[in-house]
């Protein structure tokens, strides 16, 4: 119990950690994009960049608003970033000793959470920019949510398990991505679109609502906010470089993909956003599904036959 818990806090440790030297990545991204060199002044090459912007946070006032909902708006950033960090405890390690059989839908379960926290840090700082910056981010996350969900049980089907691990491993024999190549781009787009990021960060519009959903907040409960973004950054690259090809390091090309996405794409229309979700993506999605579930299930189930008739499945060949 002891070397679970301090494997956990190293774990959660280890996360943050990557998140902050993440937000470096991104901003010496931007700047080479821009042809500039980004940050470059704090330390060796900017190095200690994250340290001394956490820093800066940490130590700053938490301001509160006169008009805000108290406990709601000190409690949801911890809760956001809690449910971020929760989702860690999926890492697909093949060594690990605690592997859960339904992970996948642990990580589904987690991440619908995120729209509350979303939708109660607009509404308890009591701010018209805040809650009109929550109700896109809910309305953007749910559409995009069904859609994520019915393209996971593209490789669910192929791989007939639902724990992560075994999916990563169906993936390293065959990487899916080569057999579902049209679901492999709409899972791209439909991650950038689960994490509000751009080109459809309409829950933190700086040109119409100042900054979103968290605009009302800053010092420690900002960094909460900003550390839980980029957990759930990194766990979506993680997610979908298992999903697709089984291979971690493919991860840190999804990551380039989220950079290279802000470095470039000017933000979408959300009409637009919202008529690709339930009129493009969602019925083809669902349409394929449909004729694809009746496939496997047969696949499976003769599979299955084809075991039970062989020799080795009804009498136990090893020596006692």
């Amino acid at each position: 119990m002891i070397n679970h818990a301090i494997t956990t806090i190293t774990t959660y440790l280890l996360i943050l950690l990557a998140v902050a030297f993440f937000t470096l990545l991104e901003r010496k991204a931007l700047g080479y994009f821009q042809i500039r060199k980004g940050p470059n002044k704090v330390g060796f090459i900017g190095i200690p960049q994250p340290l001394a912007d956490a820093l800066k946070l940490f130590v700053k006032e938490w301001p509160m608003p006169a008009s805000s909902n108290y406990l709601p708006f000190i409690i949801t950033p911890s809760i956001m970033l809690i449910l971020a960090l929760s989702m860690w405890q999926l890492f697909p390690a093949l060594k690990s000793s605690s592997h859960m059989v339904l992970g996948i839908l642990l990580f589904l379960c987690i991440s619908s959470l995120n729209v509350y926290t979303t939708l109660m840090a607009g509404w308890s700082a009591n701010s018209k920019y805040a809650l009109l910056g929550a109700i896109r981010a809910m309305a953007q996350t749910i559409s995009y949510e069904v859609t994520m969900t019915l393209i996971i049980m593209f490789f669910l089907f192929i791989s007939m398990k639902l724990d992560i691990v075994s999916v990563r491993l169906t993936s390293l024999m065959f990487p899916m991505a080569l057999l579902l190549l049209p679901f492999s781009v709409m899972l791209t787009v439909v991650i950038l679109a689960e994490t509000n990021r751009t080109p459809f960060d309409f829950a933190e519009g700086e040109s119409e609502l100042v900054s979103g959903f968290n605009i009302e907040y800053g010092g420690a409960g900002f960094a909460f906010l900003f550390m839980a973004e980029y957990s759930n950054i990194l766990m979506m690259s993680l997610i979908s470089s298992c999903l697709l090809t089984g291979t971690l390091l493919i991860s840190i090309l999804f990551m380039v993909i989220f950079l290279w996405a802000r470095a470039t794409l000017p933000r979408y229309r959300y009409d637009l956003l919202m008529a690709m979700a339930w009129k493009s993506f969602l019925p083809v999605s669902l349409a394929t599904l449909l004729a694809l579930a009746p496939l496997m299930f047969l696949v499976y189930t003769g599979s299955m036959h084809l075991y039970s008739c062989l020799p080795s499945s009804k009498t136990n060949l090893w020596p006692v």
